[in-house]
C-alpha cells in the first residue's frame, strides 16, 4: 500500500496496523524517515515528498512506480492534510485566510489525492485495489477549530470520492472515504474538551480506531463497499 501523511497520528497508526498484517507499506511524508523508528523496512520504503508542490508530487509518483517495478498497488490511502492556523493557533476563516494558504491547502488536501490516484491507476488496476480518502467531520459543518480552507478542501475531497467511485469502479478499483471526528492526535486544539462533552460516546477517538476502519476498506471484508464515506466520530454527527 501507499500511505501519505505517515509520520504521526492516524498515519502512524495505519502503518502499524497494515504492517502487523504483513503488508508492505510505502510511506510518504514531508519529513525524512526518523532514525529512531523501530520499523525495519522504513528507510527503503519511505519517500520524502512535499505534496504542496505539484512537480515534487509527480516525481514521487514516478519514484513509487519505480519501487513497485511494474507490479501492483493494493491500496492508496490519501491521509495527508494541512490546516494552517493564525496567531496563537487561532482559527482562520474565509476572510482571514490568505489566497496563498487556500491554494496550498487545496493542493495538499485535494489535488494531491487526484494526482496520486490517476498517476498510479495502472498499478491499482493490476491489484483490483482500493483507494481511501481521509476527509473530516469539518467537511460537513462549520468547526470551531478547523479553518475554512481545511474544511472546504475536505468537503471537496468527499465529493471527489463519489466522482472517483463512478470513474474508477468500472476498472475494478474501489474508492471510499473515512471521515474522522475528534481523534486524539497532535492536530487537536485547546478547548476540544468542550466538544467531547457533546459527543454521545463522551470521549475522543484513537488513531488505532481510525486505522482499523482504513484496513477494513482495503481488504476483502469490504469487497462491495464503494463510494461510501464512513463516519468515525463517536456519534458526533448525529
Amino acid at each position: 500500500m501507499l500511505l501519505t501523511g505517515a509520520s504521526r497520528g492516524i498515519g502512524h497508526a495505519t502503518v502499524k496496523r497494515f504492517s502487523a498484517a504483513g503488508w508492505r507499506v510505502i510511506t510518504c511524508s514531508r519529513h525524512p524517515f526518523p532514525e529512531n523508528c523501530p520499523w525495519e523496512m522504513g528507510p527503503e520504503d519511505h519517500i520524502q515528498v512535499d505534496l504542496a508542490d505539484p512537480a515534487n508530487t509527480e516525481a514521487a509518483i514516478a519514484e513509487v512506480k519505480s519501487r513497485l517495478e511494474g507490479g501492483r498497488l493494493d491500496a492508496l490511502v490519501n491521509n495527508a492534510g494541512i490546516s494552517p492556523k493564525g496567531r496563537d493557533g487561532a482559527r482562520l476563516g474565509t476572510i482571514e485566510t490568505a489566497i496563498g494558504d487556500w491554494q496550498r491547502v487545496f493542493q495538499v488536501n485535494f489535488f494531491a489525492p487526484v494526482m496520486l490516484a490517476r498517476g498510479l491507476m495502472d498499478e491499482l488496476k493490476r491489484a483490483k485495489g482500493s483507494v481511501v480518502n481521509v476527509t473530516s467531520i469539518a467537511g460537513s459543518r462549520v468547526h470551531p477549530f478547523a479553518g475554512a480552507a481545511y474544511a472546504t478542501s475536505k468537503a471537496a475531497l468527499a465529493a471527489l470520492t463519489r466522482e472517483m467511485a463512478a470513474d474508477f469502479g468500472p476498472h475494478e478499483i474501489r474508492v471510499n472515504a473515512i471521515s474522522p471526528g475528534e481523534i486524539d492526535t497532535a492536530i487537536l486544539s485547546p478547548g476540544t474538551d468542550k466538544i467531547v462533552a457533546q459527543i454521545p460516546m463522551r470521549r475522543l477517538g484513537t488513531p488505532e480506531e481510525v486505522a482499523k476502519a482504513i484496513y477494513f476498506l482495503c481488504t476483502e471484508q469490504s469487497s462491495y463497499v464503494h463510494g461510501a464515506e464512513i463516519h468515525i466520530n463517536g456519534g458526533q454527527h448525529v
